[in-house]
């Protein structure tokens, strides 16, 4: 004889997995740890840093014209 199947239990665990799977490529696609997103807010912060202090300063008084 056949298994009874409760298809609505059917249907929401199918839909569950979906979820799930969708879920998993979106992390592997758009994830980041804590620690790569701060890492690159310092690189970005030492680069910002780096090129202030390489700036040339110019007077007001003296604009070269």
């Amino acid at each position: 004889m056949a298994e009874i199947v409760n298809l609505n239990r059917f249907r929401k665990e199918k839909a569950r997995a979906a979820k799930r799977a969708e879920g998993d490529a979106n992390a592997a696609k758009f994830g980041r740890s804590k620690a790569e997103r701060d890492l690159d807010t310092a690189r970005a912060e030492k680069s910002a840093r780096d090129h202030a202090g390489h700036a040339r300063e110019c007077d007001d008084e003296d604009d070269g014209a």
